[in-house]
């Protein structure tokens, strides 16, 4: 059936006609003919609880009794008020304001301009953002600039503004990346520096030590830049503690979260940031005035959702849950551990990824599609990042449910070393 609808990150040249969902739950997705589909990165890692968890889903109910979209300036609303203080209760310790905004994007966009405006505000303006190579912080003009360069990107190149890109930490080169970020912040032109805890998420699933994410924060400390902490990804539990910035002992300045935030539920985004920042924005002068917003900014009956996402957490065994989750990853992933078809057998929390060895790698290896394919026909949601295995599933999915994600991988594997794939 033809249709007038244009889907991200596909190449309809290409790609088969797309599969109509009519219904979710749990870890599943639920097609016309009643199959189901086992949810495995959780559709794009926004969900967190499950598909239709009751508590958010009754809030998304009764707040639209009450509210529909309204405009927030000159205006708030109880669930905004209610999220922000909920937020900042549970963030890192330092952290003081909360702003709204749509996406993971937009959040880091958001970010990004707290920054420069910080320093412009306090009359000592700084121009440079220090990011890590192979990041990926959304599809806005400023974070595709943030961004890892290369096809995703080649054609908005004139729109794009420069940074200063750190080497990824790889094993037993670390130091380079620290010293690296030392010889940037040396210059007193760097505002901050932009980066994704722990994870690299559409980078491909790199990893790398918390203690790497704690000298940064010392660097930048001792130079007077800020951290921004890109938590839309491994917020929420991902990577194992609420935000991934706890496991490394440090508080962002600025720490931006979507995805999770109303437990995938509806589109939301919040950055945090630290009282200097606010203050560094608060003043009788109008021109200091931080010149940002979205129609839909603080949405109620998202900010609802958001809310409700806070009591899942704070009433259910949701910790437990995550911990249950990890320890079920690990346990299925160390069949690959000395599996010469797999490179890197890797986790973070309850994220686990492996590259499948091909020829030729990287986002674009043609493997990409024919996996993907392979694992829609055995109803499985798995979107591999070219070679990159991963696995992001919702915290409710079932050991059996796990076991057939896994033995798909095998055979996926053994389909590919003979050839049939």
């Amino acid at each position: 059936m033809n249709s007038p609808v244009w889907h991200p990150f596909t190449q309809h040249g290409l790609e088969p006609s797309m599969k109509r969902i009519v219904q979710t739950d749990g870890a599943c997705l639920i097609e016309e003919d009643g199959s189901r589909i086992l949810d495995a990165i959780s559709s794009w890692w926004v969900i967190t609880h499950g598909h239709r968890h009751p508590v958010i889903m009754k809030a998304i109910q009764a707040a639209c009794e009450n509210y529909d979209q309204i405009i927030f300036a000159e205006y708030t609303h109880e669930p905004a008020e209610d999220l922000a203080r909920g937020l900042i209760e549970i963030a890192p310790a330092g952290l003081a304001h909360v702003f709204y905004s749509d996406s993971g994007s937009t959040c880091v966009e958001v970010a990004l301009k707290m920054a420069l405006g910080f320093f412009h505000n306090s009359g000592t303006p700084r121009r440079r953002i220090c990011v890590m190579e192979n990041g990926y912080h959304g599809d806005t003009i400023g974070t595709m600039s943030a961004g890892e360069r290369g096809v995703f990107n080649q054609a908005y190149e004139p729109l794009l503004f420069g940074v200063d890109r750190l080497p990824f930490p790889a094993p037993g080169r670390e130091q380079e990346t620290l010293d690296a970020f030392e010889l940037f912040c040396a210059t007193g032109q760097v505002a901050a520096l932009l980066i994704e805890p722990l994870i690299l998420g559409a980078g491909g699933m790199r990893t790398y030590p918390a203690s790497v994410l704690t000298e940064l924060k010392r660097i930048a400390e001792r130079h007077g830049a800020l951290m921004i902490a890109d938590e839309v990804m491994t917020g929420w539990g991902r990577a194992g503690s609420l935000f991934a910035c706890e496991q490394a002992g440090v508080t962002p300045d600025i720490l931006c979260t979507s995805k999770g935030l109303t437990g995938g539920a509806l589109p939301l985004a919040a950055t945090l940031c630290t009282a200097e920042i606010f203050d560094a924005h608060l003043s009788t002068d109008r021109r200091r005035t931080f010149f940002h917003s979205s129609s839909y900014t603080a949405n109620p009956i998202a900010c609802a959702a958001a809310v409700a996402n806070l009591a899942v957490w704070n009433k259910e065994p949701v910790r437990e849950r995550i911990g249950a989750l990890e320890r079920m990853q690990w346990e299925r992933l160390q069949r690959f551990e000395d599996d010469p078809r797999f490179v890197n057998v890797r986790q973070v929390g309850t994220i686990t990824a492996l590259d499948l060895e091909v020829s030729t790698g990287g986002y674009l290896s043609e493997v990409g599609p024919r996996l993907r394919a392979f694992f829609r026909d055995r109803k499985l949601l798995i979107r591999p990042l070219g070679n990159v295995i991963y696995l992001m599933p919702p915290y409710c999915v079932a050991a059996a449910e796990l076991d057939r994600a896994y033995d798909a991988i095998d055979e996926a594997a053994a389909c590919f070393a003979a050839g049939r794939l």
